[in-house]
């Protein structure tokens, strides 16, 4: 796979944890470097560890559909950019219901990581019914989320109440996932 089409991945599987960072910082409205950091290695650890296992899982029903391998693929890459298309058009706004609690901390933290991270998990599953490795493409999916939500968090702080550019990353991220599917159906 071109590192170009990994990095739009990567990219696009970070926009549900860009959102949810940047309603943190917009929440927090100053976040120290240990909530940056905490919440970037969470997420960041789970985005690369989901791939993972959905690629394992991917092996024990290869065999069973690499005749439609693109079309899974693409079906898989849909539903997950279909479904950041629809959250992010439904215009949810960040700001407005700001948990008391840090939300860098604890289980909700881990809970917010786990389900930023599912969608990666499809897209791990995509690359095993492709034949493709998934080590590498883990560690880059990882890397670029653990940036991403940084830099959310950061922005979230700067910004204040700007949730609709929360809502407009993750329209854009299902795009982009569901571009790199018809990408891979129409054998680009």
């Amino acid at each position: 796979m071109p590192f170009a089409t990994l990095l739009a991945i990567a990219v696009a599987l970070a926009m549900d944890a860009f959102a949810v960072s940047l309603a943190t910082g917009i929440c927090l409205r100053k976040a120290r470097a240990s909530q940056t950091l905490r919440m970037a290695g969470a997420f960041g650890f789970f985005q690369a560890a989901m791939p993972v296992a959905g690629w394992v899982l991917g092996l024990t029903v290869r065999s069973f559909v690499t005749a439609y391998a693109g079309w899974a693929a693409f079906g898989l890459l849909s539903l997950v950019g279909g479904k950041m298309i629809w959250e992010g058009a439904r215009g949810d706004d960040a700001g407005e219901h700001c948990d008391p609690k840090d939300p860098t901390k604890g289980l909700q933290l881990i809970m917010l990581a786990v389900a930023t991270s599912i969608d990666a998990l499809a897209v791990g599953l995509s690359f095993s019914v492709l034949g493709e490795t998934i080590w590498f493409p883990a560690l880059v999916i990882g890397v670029v989320c653990f940036v991403i939500t940084a830099a959310g968090v950061k922005i979230g702080c700067m910004a204040g109440h700007v949730s609709a550019v929360s809502r407009y990353a993750e329209v854009l991220g299902g795009l982009t996932l569901v571009g790199i599917g018809l990408n891979i159906v129409l054998g680009g």
